[in-house]
């Protein structure tokens, strides 16, 4: 049914846990900003694999019937949310934007980084 987007598929998926495995190493911790956009931007995904699957199936939501369906629906629409997460992760932390995403570009920028007390040290 996907033909060669299912090898796009798959391809996209080994590169993106790729790069985030990789961020993850050279940072040696989760930006917990580049995370929470991630997560966002991961609920556009999960409706991105519904709309997806309702085009490669030719159905109906009201055909939706009993509760496998359901649950393929809701692993679908999981497996897109988390794909999106870890790629954009990837793509922010490969960019480098999370500070930009914290809201502290300009601090980081100027070579300031936040202290634990709340305030900003210079680095």
């Amino acid at each position: 049914m996907l033909g060669s987007w299912l090898w796009t598929i798959i391809a996209g998926a080994v590169v993106a846990t790729l790069a985030f495995v990789w961020v993850i190493v050279r940072e040696g911790r989760i930006a917990w900003h580049r995370l929470i956009w991630s997560q966002l931007a991961g609920l556009v995904g999960g409706i991105a694999a519904l709309a997806s699957m309702k085009a490669v199936t030719n159905s109906r939501v009201a055909d939706l019937g009993g509760p496998i369906d359901w649950l393929l629906a809701v692993a679908i629409f999981v497996a897109g949310l988390i794909g999106t997460t870890v790629g954009v992760y990837a793509v922010l932390g490969v960019l480098g934007i999370a500070r930009v995403l914290a809201g502290t570009g300009a601090e980081a920028a100027a070579g300031v980084r936040p202290s634990q007390s709340g305030g900003y040290a210079s680095r």
